[in-house]
């Protein structure tokens, strides 16, 4: 058999096919492998990628299986917690008027409400009978979800945080984020009453029901709940309607709607409501009485809110800010403040500054003669005081009984607490004291004639050595009768005649005149070196007026307590005992009328020739000055000076103050009819020299034997003396 050669050709054909199918081979598998190594290398770095999100995940469900059941736990105590407190809720009713304190409301003389003092409380109103405006007011600023949440606002405390610490203030400082129920269990301090044997004052009892610790908030958020378990929404709004402070004593939206628009929150329209629901944020602040200008801002912002929460139409928006709210004419006048606080000041303290009933106090006050006399003060000084002075002035205004008409207390218009320099400031009454010299000389058989020597004087007292009165004209008119030294203000024939009379017959007319201040012991007491205040001093010239009987000035008539007819404290008048004669009397103001006429006090005379009377007072270095004066119709007492004590400038008795007693005495007596004066005119023949042994006692004799013969003696019971004051 014939053997056939293999070509090489054919022979290595599937070798090299071979080689070729290992090499394909070996390619793909060097990619594969290298696929799978990159997909090696992305899947490790997916999983480190994934590490986080399996951590944060596994972090999450650890949390939320922690706070979920520690949520669950605080539910538990929260609810219990809430439970409690409910339990303790009282019924609604008794929650409505919460005040520590009463309040008093002030009448005029006609009836009509003027001040308020204490904590007002109008009267309970209801989510039913108050005014929708002032409703929907108190939602749109306080709280406008409050009919949709469980006492609690989320949103509100988180948007309050935010802003507090955005204004670098903290969390828990400024904006609380509190729901209406929140600020309800506030006011009610979560239940717990004032203690007054605790030692702690009701002012600091309520700061401390309004820290804003993290912990009290708490404890306000459990009461919270417990309100809205424990009662509806509608009554919990009511709660707060009537327990809300809302600025000039005023507790609740009944109070503050009377007391600054004189009607009921019931009535109240859209600005009026608005203005209202604004000093919720701040009373005292935005309260139309401080700052009429910025309580009308703020109401105009909250008329904002309830136009754009739809509370108010458009028209029902522009016409409430064309036509803001204003206060009532008694609230704008503010008439009586000096006059209210010495009421206040004057009556029982368990009804007046300390009460805890409601009370109501008529009083003697005429608001129209307070307007007047408060524009003649004005009138004066803006004519007559510069610019800047500081000068202090006071004004009384009574009836001849003691009925205290009007009073100014200071510079200071419309105070509330201010220092009263009608009733509290003693001050040295200087010549204005001289008409209790002469009604003791009077009372003991001297006449207006009698003569005086008016000439050089000096005496010896006791610890102090020699004293010289002198006149403030440093002049010495020789032989005049009381009459001449009295108009003229003359210190040295004063000084005398009170030596005659002796100084213990004056100690005693003044003193049941009711000048209660401790009198000087020396000679100088003629020269009114003691001190009273503005309304005694009145009130003593009142007595002089009602024909020598004593006067105390009164300005309570009436007090009773709400809801009550008869009166707890009734008074008609001042009127009391004799002090001097009646015919004593009318001598003396027949010796005024001339100190008007023709004396000291001649810028006083009135225009129209109503008869008038008044004596003028200027104290050593012009440091008071005094007019005191009286018409058939009412006494006015005008004190002038400084707080100080600094001397004041160019004036006296019959200079600003007689110009003061003037122009309020034009104001009250307007178209008034003139009436004379009880007054008694005197011969007009001259008296003759008191004859020393007959009619001048010890102590004139030897002040008149010393001032001839210069010799000096020994007065008995002679005090310390300082200096005195004349007039011009």
């Amino acid at each position: 058999m014939t053997k056939r050669p293999v070509s090489r050709s054919r022979a290595g054909a599937p070798r090299q096919r071979a080689s070729r199918s290992t090499k394909m081979n070996k390619k793909r598998v060097g990619r594969t492998r290298a696929r799978s190594a990159r997909l090696g290398i992305v899947d490790g770095l997916i999983f480190l990628l994934q590490i986080p999100y399996y951590l944060l995940r596994w972090l999450l469900r650890f949390v939320w299986r922690f706070v979920w059941r520690v949520g669950l736990i605080g539910v538990v105590i929260v609810t219990v917690a809430a439970g409690v407190q409910y339990s303790d809720l009282p019924e609604m009713s008794t929650l409505l008027d919460g005040r520590a304190r009463g309040s008093v409301t002030l009448l005029d003389r006609n009836g009509a409400v003027f001040a308020w003092r204490g904590q007002q409380f109008g009267g309970v109103i209801t989510e039913a009978t108050v005014s929708e405006h002032l409703k929907h007011a108190i939602l749109a600023t306080e709280d406008k979800r409050f009919y949709r949440h469980f006492g609690l606002s989320p949103r509100g405390i988180v948007g309050a945080v935010w802003i507090n610490v955005s204004e670098g203030r903290g969390p828990l400082s400024g904006h609380g984020g509190s729901t209406i129920t929140q600020q309800v269990a506030k006011l009610l301090c979560l239940g717990v009453q004032h203690d007054p044997e605790s030692g702690q004052s009701e002012v600091e009892f309520e700061l401390e029901c309004r820290r804003g610790t993290v912990w009290r908030k708490m404890k306000e958020a459990v009461y919270a709940i417990a309100l809205e378990l424990k009662y509806s929404k509608d009554e919990i709004l009511t709660i707060y309607m009537n327990r809300a402070f809302l600025g000039a004593g005023s507790v609740g939206f009944e109070a503050a709607s009377q007391r600054y628009f004189g009607i009921s929150a019931t009535a109240v329209d859209p600005a009026q409501a608005a203005m209202l629901a604004g000093l919720l944020v701040a009373p005292s602040r935005y309260a139309p009485t401080n700052n009429l200008e910025r309580s009308q801002n703020r109401a105009a912002t909250i008329l904002r809110l309830m136009r754009d929460q739809g509370y108010l139409s458009e028209e029902q928006h522009q016409n409430a800010m064309g036509s803001p709210a204003r206060l009532s004419a008694t609230a704008s006048a503010r008439a009586g403040g000096y006059f209210a606080d010495w009421v206040m000041s004057s009556g029982p303290n368990y009804f007046t500054r300390n009460t805890t009933e409601d009370v109501i106090i008529k009083t003697t006050l005429d608001t129209g003669l307070q307007s007047d006399v408060e524009a003649a003060v004005s009138e004066v000084f803006n004519r007559e005081v510069r610019a800047g002075s500081q000068a202090q002035v006071a004004v009384v205004v009574m009836r001849p009984d003691g009925a205290v008409r009007a009073m100014v207390g200071g510079r200071k218009s419309q105070p509330l607490g201010a220092f009263n320099r009608a009733t509290q400031a003693l001050r040295q009454t200087g010549s204005s004291f001289k008409p209790f010299v002469y009604a003791a000389a009077l009372d003991v058989g001297r006449s207006p004639g009698d003569i005086v020597l008016d000439q050089p004087f000096c005496m010896t007292v006791s610890g102090s050595g020699e004293w010289c009165p002198r006149n403030y004209s440093n002049e010495f008119l020789g032989r005049v009768t009381l009459t001449e030294a009295f108009k003229d203000s003359l210190n040295i024939p004063a000084v005398k005649i009170s030596e005659s009379v002796g100084r213990q017959q004056v100690h005693e007319v003044a003193r049941k005149f009711g000048l209660h201040q401790e009198l000087a012991n020396g000679p100088a007491l003629a020269l009114g070196t003691a001190e009273s205040t503005l309304i005694d001093m009145t009130g003593a010239y009142a007595g002089i007026l009602s024909g020598g009987l004593r006067v105390t000035p009164y300005g309570m008539v009436e007090l009773r307590l709400v809801g009550e007819r008869a009166p707890v404290m009734e008074r008609e008048s001042g009127l009391g005992e004799s002090v001097i004669s009646s015919q004593s009397a009318a001598q003396l103001i027949w010796m005024m009328t001339q100190v008007i006429v023709d004396g000291t006090g001649r810028r006083a005379a009135l225009p129209d020739g109503r008869p008038v009377a008044g004596k003028t007072g200027t104290t050593q270095a012009a440091r008071d000055a005094w007019f005191i004066g009286f018409s058939a119709d009412y006494v006015v007492g005008v004190w002038m000076g400084y707080d100080d004590n600094t001397p004041l400038t160019g004036v006296t008795g019959g200079g600003l103050p007689a110009e003061i007693w003037k122009e309020t005495m034009l104001r009250i007596h307007d178209d008034a009819l003139p009436k004379p004066l009880p007054l008694q005119n005197p011969s007009s023949e001259r008296g003759t020299v008191i004859e020393p042994r007959d009619q001048l006692s010890s102590g004139f004799l030897e002040s008149l034997l010393s001032n001839i013969l210069g010799v000096e003696r020994e007065s008995l019971n002679s005090g310390p003396i300082s200096g005195g004051g004349g007039d011009r």
